[in-house]
C-alpha cells in the first residue's frame, strides 16, 4: 500500500486565487491538510510502504517572498515523521523557486545515489525501484524539456525554448488562448529523447521479468486524463513507449487541480488527482492505494474519489 498526494504548493501566504482569479486557493491550510493526511497514512493498517508526492509541493509565491527554503523545509518535516520512503516528481512550481542545478541538492532529490536507477543526466528527476516482488515504480522527470529552471543560456533551455514558441505564438508563453495544441505553454514540459530511451529499457527489463509497473510524474501524459491544457508537450512519445510494454498497469500524475481518469484502449489506468491547495480547510484530498494481484484500490480522502482500478 502507498500514500498518494498531489499539488500541495503550500505557502505561508493568505488565501488567494488562481491565475484566472476564479478559483481559490488555500495557500496555508494546505501545510495542516499535509499533516491530516501524513497523520492518518502513520495509522494505516496494514501499514503503508512509501508515499508518492506528485510534485508542486510548494507555491511558486514563495520565491518572490524570499521564503523558498523555509516553505520547502516545513513541508518536508511534516513529510519526514513518517517512517517510510517518500517519492518526489519535480513539477513546474518547484522550478520557479529553484533552479534543478540546486533541486538535486534539495530534499525534492529522490532520486536514489547511485547511477544504474535512471538517465545518465544526473539533472533528470527520473528513477526506478522495485518497491515489492514483481512491482516497479517509475519516476518521469515530465520538465526535462522545459524552459523551467534552466540557464536561458544553455543547449537545453534554447530548444525548449524554440520548441514552445513554434507552437505558441501568444506574447505571454502561460497561455494557451487560441492555440491548436494547448498544451505547448510555458507552465508544462515535455520528455527528453535520452529519458525516453532510458525509459523504454526499464520496462523492457519489466516485461522480461513480469512484473507490474506503476508511472509517477506531474504533468498528465493522456489527453483523457486532462483538460488538454494540462498535459506533457511530447504525450504521445511517453504513450508510444508504455503501449511497447505490456508491463504497465497505471500512470499517476497531478497538476490539474480538479482531478481526472480515464482508462486507455491498452488497459492502462492514467489517474490524476485533484489538488490539495484547492481544497478548502474542512476538506482534503489524498488517498492510499492498495495493489493486489490483479487491481489497485484506491481510498480516497476528502475531494479524491474511492477507485477500483483492474489489471
Amino acid at each position: 500500500a502507498f500514500g498518494v498526494v498531489a499539488d500541495i504548493q503550500f505557502a505561508d501566504a493568505e488565501d488567494g486565487y488562481d491565475f484566472g482569479g476564479c478559483r481559490r486557493r488555500y495557500y496555508r491550510h494546505s501545510l495542516r491538510l499535509l499533516r491530516e493526511a501524513v497523520r492518518e497514512w502513520a495509522g494505516e493498517s496494514p501499514p503503508i510502504n512509501f508515499v508518492l508526492q506528485l510534485g508542486d509541493s510548494i507555491d511558486g509565491q514563495n520565491a518572490q517572498r524570499g521564503e523558498a527554503e523555509s516553505a520547502l523545509q516545513q513541508v518536508l518535516e511534516v513529510l519526514g515523521q513518517l517512517s517510510v520512503p517518500v517519492h518526489h516528481a519535480w513539477g513546474n512550481h518547484e522550478l520557479y523557486n529553484f533552479s534543478r542545478a540546486r533541486l538535486v541538492h534539495t530534499g525534492l532529490y529522490s532520486r536514489p545515489a547511485g547511477g544504474s536507477d535512471g538517465p545518465p543526466d544526473r539533472e533528470c528527476h527520473a528513477y526506478h525501484c522495485s518497491p515489492a516482488p514483481r512491482l516497479r515504480l517509475v519516476v518521469l522527470d515530465s520538465y526535462d524539456t522545459s524552459t523551467l529552471g534552466r540557464d536561458p543560456g544553455s543547449p537545453r533551455y534554447q530548444e525548449s525554448l524554440r520548441v514552445l514558441r513554434e507552437k505558441n505564438t501568444n506574447d505571454d508563453l502561460n497561455s494557451p488562448e487560441g492555440l491548436k495544441e494547448p498544451r505547448f505553454v510555458a507552465f508544462n514540459g515535455g520528455f527528453s529523447q535520452a529519458q525516453l530511451d532510458w525509459f523504454d529499457e526499464v520496462l523492457k527489463f519489466s516485461d522480461e521479468n513480469q512484473e507490474k509497473v506503476i508511472v509517477m510524474a506531474h504533468v498528465p501524459i493522456h489527453p483523457c486524463a486532462s483538460n488538454g491544457v494540462c498535459l506533457a508537450w511530447n504525450y504521445e512519445a511517453a504513450l508510444s513507449v508504455i503501449h511497447t510494454h505490456r508491463c504497465v498497469v497505471c500512470v499517476l500524475a497531478g497538476h490539474l487541480h480538479d482531478g481526472a481518469y480515464c482508462q486507455d484502449l491498452h488497459g492502462v489506468h492514467h489517474l490524476t488527482l485533484e489538488g490539495l491547495i484547492e481544497t478548502p480547510p474542512d476538506s482534503n484530498a489524498f488517498g492510499t492505494v492498495h495493489v493486489y494481484e490483479d487491481k489497485m484500490v484506491l481510498k480516497g480522502r476528502g475531494r479524491i474519489p474511492d477507485r477500483v482500478m483492474h489489471f
